[in-house]
């Protein structure tokens, strides 16, 4: 299996004009990957992680037009919402704003980011290294840090975010993401 693509068969469409993030299973049940994949040096985790398991996400990325500190107008990250799915393609949890991921058990991890490396486009967002803090006994247990890798679209463009009266404006990108959970070894 190609590793750019651990969940190939979990398709994403928007509707741009009702703004409406649809995912849909297509094909054969995806298969987990056995090892973790292969990554850009920046982003490995220590050699004393393995892999536990990898989600794949859907969803959005939310952004709302602020002023930076120079009074220039700018889309401002302010959390993603994903819907996770595991590798048969079942809705296993969540991921939203700290960032934090929730399994369907009630378990969390909380992630600090570490360390990015740049999306393969210049639509997606970075692949990421994060430090997760656990929260509560279950799947998310045990996790030491966490992956963000295959982005596919999320970032904002300049597009409608450029004069003041613009402020407050909220914007959903939508994307998909593989999410790689590593516990000690």
């Amino acid at each position: 299996m190609n590793p750019i693509s651990i969940y190939s068969s979990i398709t994403l469409a928007a509707v741009a004009s009702a703004g409406v993030l649809l995912s849909a299973c297509a094909g054969a049940p995806m298969t987990a990957p056995a090892a973790a994949p292969d990554v850009p040096s920046a982003i490995k985790v220590a050699d004393g992680e393995k892999m536990s398991f990898a989600w794949h996400a859907v969803g959005s990325q939310v952004y709302e037009c602020r002023a930076d500190a120079k009074g220039a107008m700018a889309w401002t990250f302010v959390a993603p919402e994903a819907d996770l799915f595991d590798g048969r393609g079942a809705k296993a949890g969540t991921h939203g704003a700290g960032p934090h991921w929730a399994a369907a058990d009630g378990s969390k991890t909380f992630g600090t980011v570490k360390a990015r490396a740049p999306g393969e486009d210049a639509a997606d967002i970075a692949w990421l290294l994060l430090a997760a803090r656990p929260e509560g006994a279950g799947r998310m247990a045990a996790v030491t840090s966490v992956q963000r890798i295959h982005t596919r679209g999320g970032n904002a463009s300049a597009a409608g975010c450029t004069q003041a009266a613009d402020a407050g404006k909220r914007l959903k990108q939508p994307y998909t993401a593989d999410y790689v959970f590593f516990v000690a070894k």
